[in-house]
Parts: C-alpha cells; sequence; structure tokens
C-alpha cells in the first residue's frame, strides 16, 4: 500500500467516514493505482469529507488533479493522482455498486487502528 493511501484512510476514519474499502487498480488502470471507496453520513458529511482530505493530502504535498461532485450530490470523487477517492452517502454508494462493478480486483478494508 501506498503512503497517501493510509494516509486518506486514515483522515477519512478521523473525520467519521465508514466503510472504507481500496481497490487496487494498478493491473487494470493506467490513470491511478487505487480506487478509495468510504462512505458519509449525510450530504453535508460527505461535503466536509471531502475538504478534510484535501486539506490533509495538501498538508503533505500532494495535489488535487480534479474534484467532480456538487454540493448536494450523493457522489464526490476527487482525483489525487495515484488515489482516485469515492465519497458517497448510503444511498448513493448503494445505486454505484463500485465494489460490485471491480469485484474481481483486490480490495482491503480499512480498519482502525486500535489503541491501548
Amino acid at each position: 500500500m501506498s503512503e497517501m493511501l493510509e494516509m486518506l484512510e486514515q483522515c477519512a476514519s478521523e473525520h467519521q467516514g465508514s466503510n472504507i474499502t481500496a481497490i487496487d487498480m494498478r493491473s487494470v488502470s493506467p490513470f491511478t493505482d487505487w480506487f478509495l471507496i468510504i462512505t458519509a453520513k449525510n450530504l453535508r458529511h460527505a461535503n466536509a469529507l471531502a475538504e478534510q482530505l484535501i486539506q490533509e493530502a495538501q498538508k503533505h504535498g500532494y495535489s488535487v488533479r480534479i474534484k467532480e461532485g456538487e454540493e448536494g450530490s450523493s457522489w464526490i470523487l476527487i482525483d489525487f493522482n495515484e488515489v482516485v477517492v469515492h465519497v458517497f452517502t448510503e444511498e448513493g454508494r448503494q445505486q454505484y455498486r463500485l465494489e460490485n462493478l471491480w469485484g474481481d480486483l483486490p480490495m482491503t478494508r480499512y480498519e482502525e487502528k486500535e489503541t491501548a
């Protein structure tokens, strides 16, 4: 896994993103290595989460190639080149079902690190 992917997963988890799943796209995609799929609680949370991910990535020196999905959208896409992040509401995630579309590729679910 890449440092960028791990940083984005942790940021999403810290900001209450759920069902965080990474799909390894390296064998099929010429434009990205990973899809990171995150569920937000609602539309407002999706927008806030997307902004947090962008700020955290920029703080670590990564740039955003493109962001798609306007305020009120059930799907926000953020292209960081190496990682393409998909922030969905629960309804949007069920509608687009990216995990099913790419179901034959390796996937990992982010598990928050336990602190003792």
